[in-house]
């Protein structure tokens, strides 16, 4: 099992923001046919412009290349024919009480084009009406008991909350229609034993068809008819399970208030489970018991039903956009997956099979730069083990001669071994034989994040990252590097180890009349997982890296929204970034947290103050996390006061501006940390 996740998020107010302000333009809007999303035929067409501000907001909770990516492949999974191809979100009773957070996670897919069959229970709001009457709720092997008044209690609360969240979606400007029964069909599960409860039989996807080409998100209970007109009660986990055997969707998602599945003794978030790998051993785990016992075996007996390419995701309500759209996720992912393979001979993994994933993956035989020839018999040069799953998804290929630091050659993902975290478990399987690792990616591999979560360190020269783990020490790293070249394990010159030197110290040139200096716009999403934490900050595609630097101060300027506090998690396990200033208006006066380097109190900075701090030199680099038009007064005072700090600037105030020098679309180039 990997280790835990980031769990990041957009911030509330700016999401509700931006929703609202969409919900402003229409009462009833739909989102429109683009690129990027299968065409529904509805009457109120959303305006592109809304499309594209919650794309954009989708970018600040991992890149560019993943959200585009995500977006694509969950697109792609539908069609106008079989419209509920996306995902089925089932939404625990007690998730209903975080309303706002919920709906705002569904508008966010709305908004996008992609419609979710939406299928909700109220557990904890029966009780709480049962207990008040004075009867105890009654269960036999997790099963409510339901009798004909528990039954007409049940209905009355399932059409309350199935309201209540179509109102407060539709309230957002996001279509939804209620759908409280019609769905399904059951027979008594065991009449005498749990009385009015359904075992479902049938499941008709008419409704839910009809409610998506109508443009609006279908919402589900879980209440049954028998063929002979009896109400039943279902179990909603049980409900979701067969209405995602019918649908065969991408993803089954369960939102709970715990946001995924903990180790029972460490206490840490369970990050990706490959059934078919690990189910047998994780069952006789001490600690899986009772309720994860039984969770699991269902999971697995719906997958079994389900093509490999679904799985199943349980999360919080407030972290479904970064599960579904960043290759990090936020909660815990179950997978069939395959069993991982490694094998020491092309023979042993089907000479064939290899070629023709060399051929249809690897960059540098698409571009020309190597041949499948020429990959196979670099590979008989030194000892190598291949590594990957059954049906190849994952592919990748460790050179490891007696002696010597190991080199991963080649990473060769399909589509579904990114969307499913294959290569991740691929990944691990190499770091439990190796503890120390480097590889290279090109500076345009669309999984380029990937790489720097899981490296210790890396720098880029000429259009190529060199990426390592397992190694603290820079001149250890830079030894390895010679030995690398003299050896011609390794193509491209990375000596001196470190980052070229930047264009504008390499080649002086004359300073701006305003005497502004350029600085980097780029921005990635950090990793905090403990055994990944990173010896280097990445600031985007162009920029190198060495690990060993000089102590910095950091100024964080906007530290409350979730990038701000991803920011400061990041440079919590900085070896060389200490973190001096925070700026917060709404938290200012309070002890910032998740920072344990040292105490680091809020303050309400104004420009004036930021003049003042750099006038005195107190600062080596200044981080803003603030929204577009807000950042530029900022930045401005601190360019008045032409000290020696840098600006990463994560807005985009100046990004398609030419205004006094400033420099933009050269990222990394210019930064010095």
């Amino acid at each position: 099992m990997l280790s835990r996740r980031l769990v990041s998020r957009p911030t509330r107010s700016a999401a509700t923001r931006a929703l609202k302000a969409a919900a402003s333009r229409s009462s009833a809007l739909a989102p429109a046919s683009v690129t990027l999303t299968r065409s529904i035929q509805s009457s109120t067409p959303a305006p592109q412009t809304d499309r594209d501000t919650i794309t954009r907001l989708l970018y600040s909770i991992g890149t560019k290349r993943e959200v585009e990516r995500y977006l694509r492949i969950f697109s792609s999974s539908s069609h106008p024919t079989q419209p509920p191809k996306f995902a089925v979100i089932k939404i625990g009773g007690a998730v209903l009480d975080q309303l706002d957070d919920l709906a705002l996670s569904l508008s966010f897919l709305y908004r996008v084009g992609l419609y979710p069959v939406v299928l909700h229970g109220a557990g904890p709001q029966l009780n709480e009406i049962i207990e008040a009457e004075g009867v105890t709720p009654d269960y036999i092997d997790g099963i409510r008991i339901t009798d004909a008044n528990t039954l007409q209690i049940a209905r009355r609360v399932f059409a309350e909350e199935n309201l209540r969240l179509v109102t407060a979606l539709e309230k957002l400007g996001t279509r939804a229609r209620p759908i409280v029964t019609g769905v399904f069909t059951a027979d008594y599960l065991d009449k005498d034993k749990y009385g009015l409860v359904g075992k479902i039989t049938r499941v008709d996807k008419r409704p839910i068809e009809a409610s998506i080409n109508a443009g609006a998100l279908p919402i589900l209970t879980s209440l049954a008819w028998s063929p002979e007109g009896q109400l039943l009660n279902v179990n909603a986990d049980v409900a979701a399970g067969e209405l995602a055997k019918e649908l065969e969707p991408l993803k089954i998602v369960f939102l709970n208030e715990k946001g995924g599945l903990f180790h029972g003794v460490t206490g840490e978030k369970l990050d990706v489970i490959n059934l078919d790998e690990e189910y047998d051993s994780l069952m006789k785990e001490s600690w899986v018991k009772y309720g994860t016992k039984l969770k699991l075996r269902e999971i697995k007996e719906l997958l079994d039903h389900l093509p490999r390419t679904s799985s199943v995701a349980i999360i919080s309500a407030d972290s479904l956009q970064k599960e579904l759209f960043t290759d990090s996720g936020a909660g815990t992912l179950i997978r069939r997956g395959y069993k991982l393979f490694r094998h020491n001979s092309i023979d042993a993994v089907g000479p064939d099979r290899l070629r023709q994933v060399i051929h249809d993956r690897d960059p540098d035989v698409i571009s020309g730069h190597q041949s499948v020839a020429g990959v196979l018999s670099d590979l008989k040069k030194t000892p190598y083990t291949i590594y990957g799953d059954e049906p190849f998804d994952v592919v990748a290929i460790v050179s490891h001669p007696p002696g010597e630091v190991p080199i991963m050659t080649k990473l060769l993902p399909s589509r579904n071994g990114i969307l499913n975290n294959v290569v991740d478990n691929v990944f691990n399987s190499i770091k439990k034989d190796h503890r120390k690792l480097f590889w290279t990616a090109r500076v345009d591999d669309e999984n380029r994040a990937w790489h720097f979560e899981r490296a210790d360190g890396s720098f880029t020269r000429a259009g190529r990252s060199l990426f390592w783990y397992g190694i603290q020490d820079v001149k250890e790293v830079e030894a390895i590097v010679r030995g690398f070249e003299a050896n011609k394990r390794i193509e491209r010159a990375f000596l001196p180890v470190g980052p070229s030197p930047p264009p504008h110290r390499a080649n002086p040139e004359p300073a701006s009349p305003s005497g502004t200096r350029p600085f980097s716009t780029s921005a990635v999403r950090p990793s905090l997982s403990p055994s990944h934490i990173r010896t280097g900050i990445h600031t985007g595609s162009s920029r190198g890296y060495a690990t060993t630097v000089d102590q910095k101060r950091v100024a964080l300027i906007g530290a409350r929204g979730f990038t701000g506090q991803a920011l400061v998690s990041l440079l919590n396990g900085h070896p060389s970034l200490n973190l001096t200033h925070v700026s917060s208006r709404e938290l200012a006066g309070t002890q910032l947290r998740g920072y344990n380097k040292a105490p680091v109190m809020y303050q309400s900075l104004s420009p004036e103050d930021v003049q003042k701090m750099e006038e005195k030199d107190e600062v080596d680099a200044w981080i803003m996390a603030l929204p577009n038009g807000v950042c530029k007064p900022f930045v401005d005072a601190v360019d008045r006061a032409k000290g020696k700090s840098t600006i990463i600037d994560l807005s985009a105030d100046y990004r398609f501006e030419e205004v006094n020098g400033w420099t933009y679309g050269l990222p990394g180039k210019k930064v010095a940390m």
